[in-house]
């Protein structure tokens, strides 16, 4: 694999349909609009559909808006009905989407509100979706996580909606573990068809809105370091372009910025936290979730250890 891997090393995406979340600003944006450019057919999945609207104006391509509310299932199921509607297949669904450090709020589900969007949102509309990918060979599904996925990081499977107490931060680690989980356990899962791959990425640091609910006693040195650490968002979102398209790129790989420390740089292959990669907390996550969403996947359950998870 390269090691200054660009925008010019994205293969040809005509006749490929992808779907991106929350692709009206930001690193959602610069996936879509840089997926666009090279001939896919892409459909920016946003909450807010004149932002969206004004978003598909700034790029060159064939591009659709598609409202979509992660915080909503009924808005989740509402949108994959359009989208199964509108596209017989999907090559490539992006959960880039996700909210970072706000005051405790929940969704319209009751769930907290880092949860329900960034992992519990994308897995249902995930599995809603999946039908759609499966026939097509070459299919993946890419999950924006974090570094942040370290980060006082665990599944508080105690008390998964911090109900009890709350802490912003340990949230947001939280989600962005989740997202990986997610992703192992997927990829495990649809390894035995082998058409559709499920791959991770995180942009490092880079300079976009998803700060806007940084906590207070945090935003002054956020404002000062921001331009010193961070990357712009057209580089921050190469590591989610190269899971998406480089034809090297296997199931269950993690991609993010190869210099120091991951937080700017070329996309190259990371690691992610030992707690990660811990199959049976993937798979009790999984079947939280599908209990919590009321959505199952298509696909079976994985076989580990010589026996099948249920």
């Amino acid at each position: 694999m390269t090691d200054s891997w660009t925008e010019q090393h994205i293969p040809d995406q005509h006749g490929r349909v992808a779907v991106v979340t929350g692709a009206n600003t930001g690193l959602g944006f610069e996936t879509a609009r840089m997926l666009a450019e090279r001939g896919a057919t892409v459909v920016l999945a946003v909450r807010d559909v004149g932002k969206g609207e004004r978003a598909a104006a700034r790029i060159e391509g064939e591009v659709a808006v598609q409202e979509l509310d992660l915080t909503s299932l009924d808005s989740i199921r509402s949108a994959a009905a359009d989208l199964r509607a509108a596209h017989p297949r999907i090559d490539l669904l992006v959960n880039n989407a996700g909210v970072m450090f706000p005051p405790r709020q929940t969704t319209a589900d009751g769930f907290e509100l880092q949860l329900g969007t960034n992992h519990l949102g994308h897995f249902a509309l995930t599995g809603l979706l999946l039908d759609r990918l499966l026939p097509v060979p070459g299919s993946r599904v890419v999950t924006v996580s974090s570094t942040g996925h370290r980060i006082r990081a665990g599944i508080h499977f105690e008390d998964l909606q911090w109900e009890r107490s709350y802490s912003r931060v340990a949230a947001y680690g939280q989600s962005k573990l989740a997202n990986l989980m997610f992703t192992y356990e997927l990829q495990r899962r649809l390894a035995p068809r082998g058409t559709t791959i499920a791959v991770a990425a995180h942009p490092g640091l880079s300079n976009t809105e998803l700060t806007r609910s940084t906590p207070r006693a945090l935003r002054v040195p956020v404002a000062w370091l921001t331009p010193l650490l961070t990357q712009e968002a057209e580089m921050g979102a190469l590591p989610t372009l190269r899971a998406a398209t480089d034809p090297a790129v296997s199931g269950g790989q993690y991609y993010g910025p190869g210099g120091r420390g991951e937080v700017r740089g070329y996309p190259r292959l990371v690691g992610s936290s030992a707690g990660s990669h811990d199959q049976s907390a993937q798979q009790r996550l999984w079947r939280i979730s599908e209990e919590l969403t009321g959505v199952t996947f298509p696909v079976g359950a994985a076989v580990v250890g010589g026996h099948r998870d249920s």
